[in-house]
């Protein structure tokens, strides 16, 4: 079953008000939706909810009582593959690369131009809907293999591999008749139309 997930945010992790008010402002000037969390240990308990988030994740590196980096180093830990940004002071910068080498996707330094950073967020949330979708391909393909019989099955991997009907014939020890039979199912019930497009459904990743 395909579980629920929010609405593309930004996710805003500072322990400093004044810094969270002004970013939020900042963000939702141009259009995006923000959560703001006081805290790292506040946004966990957020992922701790049913529904994943989807977007972006702003995280300060220097916070209290969790660092940025702990933050991340949790994500990483839980399988969280949501892109995370980091805002770095001028000697945080080795810490967030060292962060880029375990999976952040970005870093902006401090002190930062408004438009660099809603550019990297519009990158970063950009990244994060191409990895849905290409999980909802990979789910949707999923379905549609699992819908097929362990014949349809084996004549599928045959078509795919360019065989024409007689070789599958005597290859299944079937008639012909039976092998187009089949071949018919397998097109409907993977929404293709061709033997190469079943070999394409097959290769993707």
């Amino acid at each position: 079953m395909t579980m629920t997930t929010s609405p593309a945010a930004v996710h805003l992790v500072d322990d400093e008000a004044p810094v969270r008010a002004a970013l939020e402002f900042l963000l939702r000037s141009h259009g995006l939706a923000v959560f703001s969390y006081d805290s790292g240990p506040a946004f966990l308990e957020r992922l701790g909810q049913p529904v994943p988030v989807r977007g972006c994740i702003v995280l300060d590196v220097r916070m209290e009582p969790m660092s940025g980096l702990q933050v991340h180093d949790e994500l990483v830990a839980r399988g969280v593959a949501v892109p995370v940004i980091f805002l770095t002071g001028h000697g945080d910068i080795r810490m967030a690369v060292d962060a880029l080498k375990k999976g952040a996707f970005d870093f902006v330094e401090k002190p930062f131009g408004d438009g660099v950073l809603v550019e990297r967020i519009h990158d970063a949330m950009a990244a994060d809907a191409q990895q849905q979708a290409r999980l909802a391909d990979g789910d949707a393909r999923g379905a549609k293999l699992a819908g097929l019989t362990q014949r349809e099955q084996d004549v599928m991997r045959r078509v795919a591999a360019g065989k024409l009907n007689k070789i599958i014939a005597d290859e299944m020890n079937v008639s012909m008749r039976t092998v187009e039979v089949y071949r018919a199912r397998v097109y409907a019930k993977l929404g293709v139309r061709s033997a190469a497009e079943v070999a394409t459904l097959l290769a993707r990743p």
